[in-house]
């Protein structure tokens, strides 16, 4: 009697390709590292690892406001600067060629993450100054209500910077 053949899902077969990827992704933060750190709209968010307790940092889009960066995490509890903010909060980011030592807050409370991407929704940077001016203005109100939407899943996170006194 022939026996049945059982095979892995599709993504256990495909496991190998993060691993593969990783290099290329360091490669591309590498060479436009120093872009980034000056770009408007991201930050380079260095943060401690909670297994390791060595710097790990990711880039990431931003909204600056006049006292704290907000970001958004794509992939909620799942991506690993979120476990180590929780475990620490301490972090350093780079922002606009500053690297200044802040405080993440990470906002659970969907009221709370409604008003904060109400009152400052996320803007993608057009290198055209009329295209930035369309999106501020007539596409305003799509744009907070998709984050509206967006954020009840996702954890939004609050970045002020610690001055020292």
């Amino acid at each position: 009697m022939p026996r049945a053949v059982t095979r892995d899902p599709f993504g256990a077969r495909l496991h190998f390709i993060p691993r593969a990827i990783k290099p290329v992704q360091a490669a591309i933060v590498r060479a436009f590292r120093r872009y980034f750190e000056r770009a408007p709209g991201w930050v380079l968010l260095t943060t401690t690892g909670r297994r390791t307790g060595l710097p790990r940092e990711v880039l990431l889009p931003c909204e600056r406001t006049a006292d704290a960066l907000i970001v958004i995490s794509t992939y909620a509890e799942v991506s690993n600067w979120m476990r180590n903010i929780r475990r620490d909060p301490r972090v350093r980011v780079t922002c606009a060629g500053w690297h200044v030592p802040a405080r993440a807050e990470i906002v659970d409370d969907l009221d709370a993450k409604r008003a904060l991407v109400s009152a400052h929704p996320f803007f993608a940077p057009f290198p055209v100054g009329v295209l930035n001016l369309i999106h501020r203005t007539v596409l305003r109100w799509p744009t907070v209500a998709f984050l509206r939407w967006w954020v009840r899943l996702r954890p939004v996170v609050v970045i002020r910077p610690e001055y020292a006194s």
